[in-house]
């Protein structure tokens, strides 16, 4: 795959950080100030360090001058599935080189102290579909954001505070996995039921599909494969029962005949597609434990699928590189993660729980930089930590998103926060893109698009 050095900074980014926040109703001010340029910008305000606290991580000193090369930017027509697609390795996305508002749409109801958004936006068919806190799927024009259909998944005999997990989209047919321990498919057309199928257990993250097969993990460890015509389950699989986990799951991830599942006690299993055959199995518990949170082994970012090899974080502190047909561990290194990897080209880029984003080598899980991000609110005093989610790698910008409502812009080949912008509400499930256009989702269930 042919790769490039960092351009200087576009003039046309900046023109999109401007439309995009002016839009939002956010603080304002011209894109050149949120991405940066080349020269230095005196913002108004108080001026608070973003490297406060101590890097857990360093860059290998062998890498210090090495050159990150990526692979250019590629048009994805679609987003059908959390990750993008099944495999979950989607590279270097474009959105083009200059982004205007398009639209802004209401999504349902937004996250309380009960509820959660957990799913992210797809997009597939010319239509973007949200489930909100209270497991209501709506459909949208992706063109316009006219509202098409919404369907309501909770049984009449379930009460309100279960957590829904998400959505996926194939043969236009819209997969929901409900808190309600139910897998559902619906019409993307119309949104009408066609079938729904009980599990074992609730399920707190988006379903996986892929060539015609439904791919769901329950919160008890167990993964079920159902056919996508009927919901027949066609195997299942028990991984060991885990008592404490955190919010959400990851989807499995799918690609050459085999599936890969992550659950809450560490575990990391390759299964056959066609008939759910055992080929190999990994622990991603850590050996090393300094704190008690680092007790909770929950694989919650989605393992990737990339020619050939597995990569996959756990929050108890183990990343690790697999080789998907053997399960022979390539490398491994001590990064606790809650979110999914993503992989561009040779490199690999990281959000660790303590707030740091990390460049890695795909090839030896080296490290090539590594960038702290803001881990409070308000840094002063130390209060409201922040959650950050993402990244995605959208034209040479590596973009994060926090529960406090704040974006960063990092760059991908040096680390660097490139720039900052707050947004009218937090964020808890990464931006997704598709098409061109770039979608995110706030806690109050408010869906943004431009392009």
């Amino acid at each position: 795959m042919p790769g490039y050095e960092h351009p200087k900074p576009r003039l046309t980014w900046a023109v999109l950080a401007g439309s995009l926040f002016l839009f939002l109703g956010a603080c304002g001010g011209a894109w050149d100030k949120w991405v940066g340029t080349e020269e230095e910008v005196i913002l108004p305000g108080d001026r608070i360090s973003v490297l406060l606290h101590a890097r857990a991580l360093s860059p290998d000193p062998k890498l210090a001058d090495a050159d990150i090369l990526l692979p250019p930017p590629m048009v994805n027509p679609t987003w059908p599935q959390a990750g993008g697609f099944a495999n979950h390795a989607m590279h270097h996305l474009d959105a083009g080189d200059i982004l205007k508002p398009a639209w802004r749409a209401g999504a349902g109801e937004g996250a309380d102290d009960e509820e959660r958004l957990v799913g992210s936006p797809i997009i597939a068919g010319g239509r973007v579909f949200t489930m909100d806190a209270e497991s209501n799927v709506n459909a949208f024009d992706a063109a316009t954001g006219d509202k098409l259909w919404e369907t309501e998944l909770t049984p009449e005999h379930e009460d309100d505070g279960h957590i829904a997990g998400g959505l996926a989209f194939e043969n236009d047919r819209v997969f929901a996995a409900t808190g309600f321990a139910q897998v559902i498919a619906m019409e993307g057309a119309s949104g009408a039921i066609i079938w729904r199928q009980a599990l074992g257990g609730p399920i707190r993250s988006a379903p996986t599909v892929r060539g015609g097969r439904v791919f769901a993990v329950t919160v008890d460890n167990k993964l079920y494969a159902l056919d996508a015509f009927d919901g027949t389950t066609l195997w299942s699989h028990t991984g060991i029962a885990e008592i404490a986990s955190l919010l959400g799951g990851a989807s499995p991830a799918v690609d050459g005949g085999v599936v890969v599942a992550a659950y809450s006690s560490g575990e990391l299993v390759a299964l056959k597609v066609e008939n759910g055959r055992l080929l190999w199995t990994d622990s991603l518990a850590s050996m090393r434990r300094t704190a008690v949170s680092s007790n909770l082994s929950h694989i919650r970012g989605r393992p990737v699928i990339d020619r050939g090899r597995v990569f996959a974080a756990s929050f108890g502190g183990l990343f690790v590189s697999i080789d998907l047909r053997s399960g022979r561990r390539i490398w491994d290194r001590q990064i606790a993660s809650m979110e999914s990897p993503w992989v561009a080209g040779d490199y690999i880029f990281v959000l660790t729980n303590d707030a740091e984003i990390v460049c890695l080598s795909r090839k030896d899980g080296r490290i090539y930089w590594v960038q702290t991000l803001p881990p409070f609110a308000d840094m002063e005093d130390k209060e409201d930590p922040i959650t950050w989610t993402g990244p995605v790698l959208v034209r040479d910008r590596l973009i994060v998103a926090g529960s406090h409502g704040g974006v960063l812009a990092v760059s991908p080949y040096t680390g660097r926060i490139l720039g900052q912008e707050d947004l009218p509400d937090g964020v808890s499930v990464p931006p997704v893109v598709a098409g061109g256009s770039v979608y995110f989702l706030s806690t109050e269930a408010e869906l943004l698009a431009y392009r």
